[in-house]
């Protein structure tokens, strides 16, 4: 395989955009099918897929998080006053290094992990990680945590990792919806734009990639949040690191067999910038309508690898497959996997 790159002109989204026209800034998850289908995602890339045992245990780790999120348990949420302040500072309302975790994430973590026991008969490798999760402290998982939530590589469990993220990741959905639906009718408050818009407006994380979604007023762009899967809207043709707009170039996986005349387009894109040296990935459902960011994401490790080696760095992260040194001791905060 090769990487194919094409530089892209104006976007109808950004003469839309340009001329005034009202595009919807943000798009909260939604509780009812967010995990549901990121399951059947990574159960349908799965086949025949060389990481198929990898994206099938993802897929089992959605649906305990899909089961999950149903019923979660109350938890502390930020009053009016919190809100307010944030939205007055330019802050999230939810920030994911700050923010004082509930004790019930964890009981909700365990329920997760018990529950996807019997299904890892066949499975060794990935039962004995869950075994040992639960066999960790309630103090342990939040240190594990702490260090997921600051993006710090050092002393972090590589393989327990994405089962404590799994867990916050339900935990961080069910705020984020619990504080939209106390706000009634307005889809989407009190969350709204932060002063910085390479960071989900809710909860402050790394997106893991964007989405090109089709609406009746056209194709807009979308940057996913690994954690709360909150969606804010950034035009194409404009780095979602750096917020540059020159040196913009998208890259995919081509059969070498197949000219580039005659090639299908991929729904799968990295979106690379010339200026910052970043890229973050982009899937489009123009092209794929059943695509989604995290299992997409995932099932294209292999244009990662390859952009990499051209020398570009992620801009973003995937909870559910991390990358890094635990043994070094510094990392880089604005790094991914």
């Amino acid at each position: 395989m090769t990487i194919s790159q094409a530089s892209r002109l104006l976007s109808p989204e950004e003469i839309a955009v340009r001329a005034g026209h009202q595009v919807e800034f943000l798009r909260l998850p939604q509780a009812f099918d967010l995990f549901s289908s990121r399951e059947a995602r990574l159960r349908q890339v799965a086949h025949d897929h060389a990481m198929r045992d990898f994206l099938l245990f993802a897929a089992d780790i959605a649906h305990a998080q899909h089961v999950a999120l149903q019923s979660f348990p109350t938890v502390s949420l930020p009053d009016t006053a919190a809100l307010e302040a944030a939205a007055m500072a330019g802050k999230p309302a939810l920030p994911a290094p700050l923010w004082p975790r509930d004790p019930q994430w964890i009981a909700v973590l365990r329920k997760m992990l018990e529950g996807m026991l019997p299904a890892m008969q066949t499975q060794e490798a990935a039962g004995t990680v869950i075994r040992n999760v639960l066999q960790l402290t309630d103090q342990e998982i939040e240190q594990q945590a702490d260090r997921l939530l600051n993006n710090i590589m050092f002393g972090l469990d590589m393989a327990a990792a994405p089962l404590i993220a799994a867990g916050l990741q339900v935990y961080w959905v069910h705020m984020v919806t619990a504080v939209q639906k106390a706000h009634g009718a307005d889809r989407t408050a009190p969350f709204g734009r932060t002063d910085d818009a390479t960071r989900c407006p809710c909860c402050g994380s790394l997106p893991t990639a964007s989405i090109s979604r089709i609406d009746a007023d056209g194709t807009y762009r979308y940057v996913h949040c690994s954690l709360c899967s909150a969606q804010w809207h950034v035009v194409r043709i404009k780095c979602t690191h750096c917020e540059g707009t020159k040196g913009i170039h998208y890259q995919s996986l081509q059969a070498e067999e197949v000219s580039s005349a005659a090639a299908k387009k991929e729904a799968i894109e990295a979106e690379t910038c010339d200026e910052c040296g970043h890229y973050l990935k982009i899937v489009r459902m123009e092209r794929n309508q059943v695509v989604e960011p995290v299992a997409d994401d995932l099932a294209s490790l292999t244009l990662d690898l390859l952009v990499s080696e051209a020398g570009f760095q992620r801009h973003g992260i995937n909870l559910m497959l991390l990358f890094g040194d635990p043994e070094a001791p510094e990392t880089d905060p604005g790094g991914g996997h």
